[in-house]
């Protein structure tokens, strides 16, 4: 072993450019950190900028370095896809090969409606792809009067159950999601994740979704890294949504957050705490609340408190502690429509005593896992390559 802890904090849908492959799913020209800087006059990621952000793709306000203080690379993804479960899934090491289903255009099908309403005894409303604030502007009123189940989708492989607190308690709303989790097995309704969405307020203050969401995300296919973790006595720590995205499987402890800020503030008090082994951070604010609403400069913002975060963690981190920065897809705030867009993702690499270079461009996100896999020398899956001994 030669790194005692691994913290790998992904930046939700950070992506740096079009994968090959991108005309397959309506994705040419896509770049989230590029072109969220050309629409906002530049961004300003000193630290990042430091690691070699800039040697990646174009960015303006981020110059290339001939010396960057990480190891850095883009990385390709293996898996046929482009959202939340599929990267996190190859990060760890399984190749996805049939994309999860989505109900985007239709709404879900009227049998899956009728059944849903049966067994949580409520009517249910929206049933439409749709901004999880936009709707509760609509349907928030509504739900307070009736009590309805508003239920809606995105791009991404979900269906969404929003709640007001007041009308429907948090374990009825998780109750009702369990169950349409238990319905959604069904290989025509398969989706990804059933997600609880509470909120509070009123039609006159505003509505606003509560730290209190939960994800049923369906368990990985196979065993990831996480479980060979596990099973060997490792820690593994979650922080943010990758207890749910992994439906628990692997998790040794788990820390909820309700920002990307807080998530960094965790991660900081994480270097304070002995343990041996891996923490997995997800920052999901990039995605969902600046990429899937096509705001670049709500974007940029929380790209440079990420920076200015990240600067401030970086001191904390002991000499035998390895530092992974990656994404799970991209999410063009410029581009068409909402959905994920389908582009390499960055990596960095970092440890103080590392000098920093530049690596060759990966051909799946699994090599993080295979990198994870040879430094606590456990078992890895089929796939990725360890990029432990190119370190530099």
């Amino acid at each position: 072993m030669k790194y005692k802890r691994i913290f790998l904090i992904v930046i939700d849908s950070v992506g740096v450019g079009e994968l090959p492959d991108a005309d397959k799913f309506d994705d040419i020209g896509s770049n989230t950190i590029g072109n969220l800087a050309k629409a906002t006059g530049g961004v300003y990621l000193p630290t990042l900028q430091s690691f070699g952000y800039g040697n990646l793709t174009d960015i303006l306000g981020v110059e290339p370095t001939q010396n960057p203080k990480s190891n850095v690379l883009k990385m390709a993804e293996l898996s046929n896809g482009k959202d939340t479960l599929t990267g996190h899934w190859e990060i760890m090491g399984i190749r996805t090969e049939i994309p999860f289903k989505t109900f985007t255009d239709t709404g879900f099908p009227k049998e899956l409606i009728d059944q849903l309403e049966k067994l949580s005894n409520r009517k249910i409303v929206g049933n439409k792809a749709a901004s999880g604030t936009v709707i509760l502007d609509e349907l928030g009123p509504h739900q307070m009067a009736t009590g309805d189940l508003i239920v809606y989708t995105s791009s991404d492989s979900v269906l969404q159950i929003a709640a007001h607190e007041d009308i429907i308690p948090l374990e009825e709303l998780y109750e009702i999601c369990h169950k349409a989790r238990e319905l959604t097995m069904q290989d025509k309704w398969r989706v990804g994740r059933i997600i609880a969405r509470p909120y509070i307020g009123d039609a006159k203050n505003g509505f606003k979704r509560t730290p209190h969401r939960h994800d049923y995300a369906l368990s990985p296919t196979s065993k990831t890294v996480l479980n060979y973790l596990d099973e060997a006595k490792y820690d593994v720590i979650s922080v943010g949504k990758i207890k749910d995205i992994f439906n628990g499987s692997g998790i040794t402890d788990h820390y909820s957050i309700d920002s990307n800020h807080d998530g960094m503030v965790k991660t900081i008090a994480l270097t304070h705490k002995d343990f041996t082994g891996l923490a997995f951070i997800n920052l999901v604010d990039f995605d969902a609340v600046y990429g899937h609403r096509r705001d670049p400069v709500g974007y940029k913002n929380a790209m440079e408190e990420f920076d200015r975060d990240l600067k401030t963690l970086l001191p904390m981190l002991n000499a035998d502690d390895l530092l992974m920065i990656t994404a799970d897809h991209g999410n063009d705030p410029t581009y068409k429509g909402t959905d994920h867009t389908r582009e390499y993702i960055p990596l960095f690499i970092y440890n103080q005593d590392l000098r920093g270079t530049n690596l060759p461009i990966s051909d799946t996100f699994a090599d993080i896992s295979a990198t994870i896999a040879e430094n606590f020398k456990v078992n890895k899956t089929p796939y990725g390559k360890s990029l432990l001994k190119q370190l530099r």
